[in-house]
This record gives C-alpha cells, structure tokens and sequence, in this order.
C-alpha cells in the first residue's frame, strides 16, 4: 500500500475560538475558517481546536472535525464516557448537520439528493474520489436560497447560488466532492475546482460554514439545537 504523507503547513491563525455554550459534560463552539481541528504530526502543524481547548478545558477530546478551511458549530465532549455517547449519536445518524455555502455558478434545480459514493486513494491524498466500486456510501441534501451575481475586480459578475447543505452521512470532504459532482464546486475550495478565474475578486477562505448542530444532550437527553449565523 502507498505510504501517504501529509506536506501541509498550516498557516498562523489569528481568529480566536468562539465559546458558544459550556456545562460540565460538553462545550459548543464556533471554529474559525483556518484552523486544524485536530494538531498534526508535524510539529509546525501543533495550533488545533483540540490544541487550543484542552488547556481550557483538560481532558476534552474532539467528538467530529471539521476540514481546516471550514468554519461553524463543533460539540467538544469533556470527558470520555460523554465522548462515547456523542459519538454513538454520530454513528447512528440521530445527529443533524446543517451547513451554509456558497457555490460557484448558478444551479438549475432549487433542491435536489447527490447519491454517490466517496473512496480514500492514497495516490490521490489529500483528495478524495467518487468510486461506486470501493467507496463508502455518501449522501448529500442541497436547498437553493438564492441565485446572485458577484462584481469582480473588473466588475465581470460571477454567478454564484447560496444553498443549505444536509449531509446524511460524514464522509471526509463530503460536501465538496459532491458539489464538484454537481458541476458547482464550493467557492474557495482549493482541492475541488472552486477557485475563481483570473480577473475576479479573490476569495480569502472555503465558502463553507457548519451553521446548525442537533443533538441529544448526553446526560440530560433534552434535544440541542444550535445555530451560528454563516457569515459571508
């Protein structure tokens, strides 16, 4: 098997974690766009949420992630049999994920499902590919919200659609993969064609923000609904 290596550095980020909500069992935050969520073997690779938290918050661990350029909701768990009852919601699917994005061009249908299994190659990492044959089930909900024209820096407008995705499962770079599929990538998005063209207003982060979070809390078990406002 290919030996994969990771020669990403992530660059500083200055934004600061947003504490959302805390108790003694979990802590709701918002990550900013530009942050591991996890530290990474390198050792310039060391700022994390977890990094980050942990000396806040000794003993949490990290119940999902989020991708580096991705912003929005994350449950943290604050001990390990809370982490064990997170996770038991997130591979059972009673946990939902919202997300807002932007993606480029405009889509014809104002809802739809992408159905379309996602496989890890190691030749390919960090990308990850559609493989009917060897990948695992995936599934994606869009909602259209609205269809705008962006003024570049030469005021050529950029069709763009604002749309609500639903992932149903939580492969690693669901969303994206699948909205190249649809033949609108994710404005930003570096790995999956949403860079914008020479003689455009450059975008500074991946268009994609994690904007609602519900779950069941695991010790009270009232449902949680949080939302965070997308903020581009």
């Amino acid at each position: 098997m290919s030996q994969i290596i990771d020669t990403f550095i992530a660059p500083p980020c200055h934004e600061q974690i947003e504490i959302l909500y805390q108790d003694d069992h979990l802590v709701l935050i918002n990550k900013p766009a530009g942050l591991l969520s996890l530290s990474g073997k390198n050792p310039r690779n060391l700022d994390s949420v977890h990094h980050r938290l942990v000396e806040q918050f000794p003993g949490c661990t990290l119940v999902h992630r989020l991708d580096f350029g991705t912003s929005g909701l994350m449950v943290i768990a604050r001990n390990k049999a809370v982490n064990a009852a997170l996770c038991q919601q997130f591979s059972q699917r009673t946990v939902t994920k919202v997300y807002s994005a932007l993606l480029c061009g405009h889509l014809q249908e104002n809802e739809g499902v992408i159905d379309a299994a996602i496989a890890r190659d190691p030749a390919l990492f960090p990308l990850m590919s559609i493989c009917a044959v060897n990948g695992k089930p995936a599934r994606s909900r869009y909602r259209v919200i609205e269809r705008i024209c962006y003024e570049g820096e030469e005021g050529t407008g950029l069709p763009l659609t604002r749309v609500i995705l639903t992932p149903e499962t939580g492969r690693t770079h669901q969303l994206r993969i699948h909205c190249q599929l649809l033949g609108h990538p994710i404005l930003g998005c570096d790995l999956y064609g949403g860079r914008l063209q020479p003689g455009t207003a450059r975008t500074p982060r991946l268009m994609l923000h994690a904007s609602e979070l519900h779950f069941d809390h695991p010790i009270r078990g009232e449902r949680i609904t949080a939302r965070h406002t997308c903020p581009f």
